[in-house]
């Protein structure tokens, strides 16, 4: 689960490995008469050597092929051994000293040598050597894999010389010590209104087989904007590993990933299909509930990690690893989409745009729904894992990734970012010197370039407009030019609370609804240089009783016309479904009209927009003899004709009860 910890095998660098467990090796190294030397006591230092390398002595594998090698400087087979050996043992300095002895002798003899001798020289920063061999390796080496690798190596030379030479704006800073540890946190995330961080710690536990695992945490920011101290979510945390989560906006869900033990037992009476599966919880009042399983078709016999949830609630994104043909897990970004139904369809791996023949993990999809963050060590890059913006295309494409640049990302492994709802602002793990521990948190601001489109968002309380008692009711925000959900969310059981989200630079349509209850109608234009205060809206629900009345503010007409537009669709649809939900409900829709213009225009007029209301429920299969309507003019104001934001107030459709 914890990339930065992981150690990768790439295919072409297993030679020491063939040794080791005695699968034999290159026809010219396994055969005595073809070794390329023919010096006795070298080849006898040199089998003592590969004795040593099989039984793990890495001692005297060192000391006697040294010796070989020093014997004849032409002996190239103790070069790859002790190239081979460095490489593993993660001694960069001498593999790439070795491998380039090789190389000078003759690069044709072991192929793989140039490609692994480039692959280091690219993570040392030495992107000129760097280019040179991976040129060589392609002169010199048919293997269509290492050929892949070597393409990818020589585009990230190009890209990271010019990274170089034109660095990007990174100025981070640690999140305090109620955050950051000398334990490793990583995964960060943030609810929309910035004020709850939860991230994943590895900690020390007792009753873990390996004496730590994973657990999450949680801090809230102060009126200070410091993150206070962090704690443990105890209804989530086992002894098995949670980690890897995402709050939906409103941090009122988690998913997550939760791994399973030694002994395949998820812990807690919980059931997985892989050997990690994404989870969910949900949070009433304080407390969350037990997690549960996504199940099937999201979660299966691979390996799923490091979900994100969209803004509009159904859209999850999540790493899926599997093995591949070559052996090596094969890790991609994968979306699947909530139904009407509750049940998730059936995921789709994003395409080759995003997704490569390499790694790509940490995902987030922004809270604006068009933005994607991830890392990956397939696209051009600094070196491991660098992290890159796609931006969704009008056709519903992905674009071209972008590289966040130098020096956010470097030679290392750079994941676990995440964009805050301002789209400016990113938090990030990193083991850069000056912090607690390990890995830490940091907060920086993204380039201008790399930023997501900013989002706002509505936060209130929903409430029985009778009672006063919360309610838990949907909450939904849709795009108003094409009737699409653009957010979603739920009121809270317990305190009635919510929070959707707001992206910026179009025009929405809420809706608040429960069973039992008329629903809530208001609109919001979002200009495009949007602010960070959110807005404050108190949604008082009225139940569906005789004389119930609401104002439907999503219903529009052209001017001076009875015609329907286009932005109505979504409320009158909501409207529809009412009446489907509540089989018996009769209704009547009033039509009103502010004072400008003759009395007796206004009141024909409000008739026909009340009628062509009732047409359009008919044309949705709703009984007619269940719609009344009743044109009400310039009669009834719910507010004064003297100001435009008033007069637009009185043009209005109502629904009352009958």
């Amino acid at each position: 689960m914890k990339a930065e910890h992981r150690k990768r095998t790439i295919v072409g660098r297993m030679l020491l490995a063939l040794v080791v467990l005695g699968s034999g090796a290159a026809p010219a190294l396994a055969q005595p008469t073809n070794y390329t030397t023919s010096d006795k006591k070298a080849i006898k230092l040199y089998e003592s050597g590969g004795e040593c390398l099989r039984q793990r002595k890495w001692s005297c594998a060192e000391t006697d092929l040294k010796r070989a090698a020093a014997l004849d400087p032409r002996f190239i087979e103790p070069r790859i051994y002790l190239a081979e050996m460095y490489e593993e043992r993660g001694l960069s300095g001498q593999a790439m000293d070795y491998y380039g002895q090789v190389v000078a002798i003759s690069p044709r003899y072991f192929t793989p040598a140039a490609l692994h001798l480039a692959e280091l020289e690219f993570t040392a920063g030495r992107y000129d050597d760097a280019e040179k061999h991976y040129r060589l390796s392609l002169d010199v080496d048919g293997d269509p894999v290492r050929k892949q690798r070597a393409e990818h190596g020589l585009a990230s030379c190009v890209f990271a010389r010019e990274a170089l030479a034109h660095p990007v704006p990174f100025d981070p800073h640690g999140l305090g010590p109620n955050v950051n540890t000398k334990a490793p946190e990583y995964y960060p995330c943030v609810t929309a209104d910035d004020s709850t961080l939860m991230f994943t710690r590895l900690v020390e536990d007792a009753r873990s087989p390996y004496g730590k695992q994973e657990d999450f945490f949680v801090s809230h920011k102060g009126a200070d904007g410091q993150w206070g101290p962090s704690q443990p979510i105890p209804s989530v945390d086992t002894e098995n590993n949670e980690g890897a989560g995402t709050l939906t906006p409103d941090g009122r869900f988690i998913v997550f990933t939760k791994c399973a033990g030694v002994d395949g037992s998820y812990g807690d009476g919980l059931r997985g299909l892989g050997s990690c599966d994404l989870f969910i919880s949900r949070r009433l009042g304080d407390r969350w509930t037990k997690p549960e399983n996504l199940g099937a078709p999201v979660n299966s016999r691979h390996w799923e990690s490091q979900p994100s949830m969209g803004s509009d609630g159904r859209t999850l994104y999540y790493v899926r690893g599997q093995q591949a043909a070559n052996g090596l897990k094969s890790m991609d970004i994968w979306v699947a989409h909530l139904q009407d139904d509750g049940t998730f369809s059936k995921p789709e791996m994003l395409g080759p745009t995003i997704n490569t023949p390499f790694q790509e993990e940490s995902v987030q999809i922004h809270p604006d729904g068009r933005t994607l963050y991830f890392s990956s060590d397939g696209h051009p890059g600094m070196g491991g894992l660098d992290i890159f913006v796609s931006r969704k295309q009008p056709d519903g494409s992905w674009g071209t990734p972008q590289n966040l640049g130098y020096p956010i990302n470097t030679s290392g492994d750079e994941n676990s970012v995440v964009v805050g709802a301002n789209g400016k602002l990113a938090y990030m793990a990193s083991d850069r010197p000056g912090g607690q521990g390990e890995l830490d948190l940091y907060g920086f601001e993204l380039p201008v370039a790399a930023r997501a489109t900013p989002v706002s968002y509505i936060r209130g309380t929903v409430t029985d407009i009778n009672t006063g008692a919360p309610v838990e009711a949907d909450v939904e925000l849709y795009d108003l030019a094409d009737g699409t959900l653009a957010t979603a969310a739920y009121s809270d059981p317990r305190t009635g609370a919510f929070l959707v989200c707001l992206p910026s630079g179009r025009d929405y349509a809420l809706n608040a609804g429960a069973e039992g209850y008329l629903f809530f109608s208001r609109n919001y234009s979002i200009a495009q240089d949007i602010g960070t205060t959110p807005y404050q809206l108190d949604v008082k629900l009225s139940p569906i009783t005789t004389g119930s009345t609401i104002a439907l503010r999503n219903i529009f007409f052209a001017t001076a016309s009875y015609a329907l537009l286009p932005a109505s669709n979504a409320e009158l649809m909501k409207l529809a479904g009412l009446l489907r939900t509540n089989a018996t409900l009769r209704i009547e829709v009033g039509g009103h009209t502010d004072n400008v213009g003759n009395d007796a225009a206004n009141q024909k007029l409000s008739e026909q927009r009340a009628n062509a209301v009732r047409d359009f429920l008919i044309a949705q299969g709703i009984d007619g003899g269940r719609v009344t309507v009743k044109g009400y003019g310039e009669t009834k104001p719910s507010a004064t004709n003297d100001t435009e934001e008033g007069r637009a107030l009185n043009r209005r459709t109502e629904i009352t009860v009958l």
